[in-house]
């Protein structure tokens, strides 16, 4: 049964990147799954740890990253390829998805020198999240580990941390709520792919999860171990932008707690 709802799903995912452009909405994604639209929404969020609209919505933002970097169309264009009717609004959610700016974003071959985190009080009631990460396909290249709001990697995670190799890590000061914990990483010397950018090896990309993990008054440490496996079409899309591993920065010096 589990194959079978996978299987569909998956179809649907299928349909998000054809119609990447068109309108495709939950009453059509239903009916690619051969579901109810109540059952196929609370299938596919079992599935993918996300809701279908926000996965498609993951969709575009991360087809938009690929025409930024491996295409020459302005960024308007763009905009309009992944479904948008208004480059402002685009611009904004590529921005706060992703990290930085379209522009930005071209200009640095689809990586990132710097991933900022959110802004937020820290408090008595914080505790520590820790654990092991592990990569049983070989060695991967800068680990990065972040806290995220949903199971989507993508905005300023709550708190963060990078490795240079598979082991223990720690995320301090984390604030009372309920988080989700992702990994990702790219293979040491299969990062440049398009040119300098991310996007014609998929399989160098590995990423991880855990979660929700949900911090509470009173218990000061949670353990989660994590586990890289390279990412499949039921992965939402890492929408955050790459750590470049030719630079190992992240604000603050790498295989340290932020």
């Amino acid at each position: 049964m589990v194959q079978v709802i996978e299987r569909a799903v998956g179809q649907v995912i299928d349909s998000m990147h054809a119609n990447i452009g068109e309108q495709f909405t939950i009453d059509d994604m239903a009916r690619t799954a051969n579901y109810s639209k109540f059952h196929f929404s609370r299938a596919f969020q079992r599935v993918t740890g996300v809701s279908p609209g926000r996965f498609l919505a993951a969709i575009r933002l991360q087809e938009a990253k690929r025409l930024l970097v491996a295409t020459s169309l302005t960024v308007t264009d763009i905009s309009h390829r992944v479904g948008y009717t208004s480059v402002g609004t685009f611009s904004s959610r590529f921005r706060s998805s992703v990290g930085v700016s379209p522009t930005t974003f071209r200009q640095s071959g689809g990586f990132t020198r710097h991933i900022p985190m959110a802004r937020r009080a820290v408090d008595a009631r914080t505790a520590v999240v820790q654990g092991e990460i592990s990569a049983p396909a070989g060695p991967p290249g800068l680990l990065f580990i972040g806290l995220f709001q949903d199971g989507i990697p993508q905005g300023a995670p709550i708190r963060c941390t990078v490795l240079r190799r598979p082991g223990s890590y720690l995320l301090s000061c984390v604030p009372p709520g309920t988080w989700h914990l992702l990994a990702q990483s790219v293979a040491l010397g299969r990062e440049s792919m398009l040119g300098d950018g991310p996007f014609a090896h998929d399989l160098a990309l590995s990423v991880a999860s855990h979660g929700p993990v949900t911090i509470r008054p009173g218990r000061p440490v949670e353990r989660a171990d994590l586990t890289l496996r390279p990412i499949c079409n039921l992965d939402p899309p890492v929408l955050l932008a790459l750590l470049d591993v030719r630079t190992h920065a992240l604000g603050v010096s790498a295989n340290a707690s932020a």
